[in-house]
């Protein structure tokens, strides 16, 4: 397994085509509303938590509270959304929606683990423990019917655990993958495979794109796709921020050719397609997929940090055009560790896009401040 040792590194020399005079355009962000749905009504504000979705339902659980940064949380709650209504896709309603608090995680208290969901189960693992240095391995799956938790394996081999937290993760019918994170030292493109039939996680080929941390992971057309996140000092990265941008169709070998890279998501190309690419990159950024719309499918980017400065910019992919369009600013406060999930609209409205994305929680840049709120893209209003 390739790792980066932070000590080791002391230059970073750009690309040859970083050398190059390149166009630079000033952005403009248009298209879209944010409307803010249910917030977490009476809880304490948390950011860089994880999640996932079952049965149309959005669960965000761990984290941690700036208020008492040296307890990180169990809390698990669920997002409920409300029905859309005919003729009023977009709802001005702020509580629109509501949560519901349930079973605590089992596990330590943690931050920066990550989630994802097999069929009618959730899991939640990895991550940041108490003490803000030790990176856990260990994962828990969770029963919505029963509202319940049981251990699973951890990530590890016979001999070594391997411990990270904020790692990515794609999930599919069967099995999830959970890949690249950091444990404070070094900063991972391994890839592991888990299947809840044999409750055991496999390692698979090495992800081929810069070894990251805190990226951002959706599932479309059963692929995974990988594109942001921080690296120290690696090739493909800017300000130590990564501009490569992979796909990942899942196969129960290890073959490398199952991954494929996109277009960069910086200006690196002499085409003008990316002249305006300002902004893109960042780490702890939040995603989620609109289908169904007039002008296709889509995914979306918003929040996150670049350059230690808290952002709200949003950008929307084609994944038919493999480009990159912004689209309006989040309308909320500027984070970084929030959570991004989509959910399937009900009823399926005639002209109205098949799913809805949504951002919750998270906090300012330096974690004095986190947020309980949570707001609902219409990408064409």
């Amino acid at each position: 397994m390739r790792r980066v040792n932070l000590a080791l590194i002391t230059l970073m020399i750009l690309a040859i085509f970083f050398s190059c005079k390149r166009t630079k355009l000033s952005t403009t962000y248009t298209g879209g509303l944010w409307v803010g749905r249910a917030s977490l009504s009476g809880i304490a504000a948390f950011g860089a938590a994880a999640s996932f979705t079952v049965n149309n339902l959005a669960y965000v659980g761990t984290g941690l509270n700036p208020l008492t940064p040296s307890q990180k949380l169990t809390t698990l709650f669920r997002y409920t959304p409300a029905v859309v209504p005919v003729g009023l896709p977009y709802g001005y309603d702020s509580a629109y929606g509501s949560w519901t608090q349930l079973q605590a995680f089992p596990g330590q208290p943690r931050s920066n683990a990550v989630g994802f969901s097999i069929g009618n189960t959730g899991y939640i693992g990895s991550g940041l423990a108490n003490d803000g240095v030790t990176a856990l391995a260990d994962f828990y799956a969770y029963n919505p019917g029963a509202n319940t938790w049981s251990p699973i394996d951890s990530i590890h081999t016979e001999s070594t655990s391997y411990p990270r937290f904020d790692a990515a993760a794609f999930s599919f019918d069967t099995t999830a993958y959970v890949l690249t994170g950091t444990d404070g030292k070094y900063y991972f493109n391994d890839v592991w495979r888990y299947s809840p039939t044999a409750n055991t996680w496999i390692q698979q080929s090495n992800y081929p794109g810069t070894p990251r941390s805190a990226a951002v992971s959706f599932v479309y057309n059963n692929q995974g796709y990988l594109v942001t996140g921080y690296t120290p000092g690696k090739l493909w990265a800017i300000n130590n921020l990564c501009y490569d941008f992979w796909s990942f169709a899942p196969r129960n070998d290890k073959d490398t050719s199952a991954w494929i890279r996109h277009l960069d998501i910086y200006n690196t190309n002499a085409a003008s397609f990316d002249d305006g690419y300002t902004d893109i990159i960042r780490t702890k950024g939040s995603g989620f997929l609109i289908l169904g719309q007039p002008t296709g499918d889509k995914a979306y980017i918003t929040l996150g940090s670049n350059n230690g400065t808290d952002i709200v910019s949003t950008w929307e992919y084609d994944f038919y055009t493999d480009l990159w369009t912004a689209r309006q600013s989040f309308q909320g406060a500027p984070r970084a560790g929030a959570i991004g999930f989509t959910l399937t609209t009900v009823p399926a409205t005639e002209g109205v896009a098949t799913t809805r994305g949504f951002v919750a929680t998270g906090f300012n840049q330096d974690t004095t401040a986190a947020f309980a709120d949570c707001y609902e893209f219409f990408p064409t209003k």
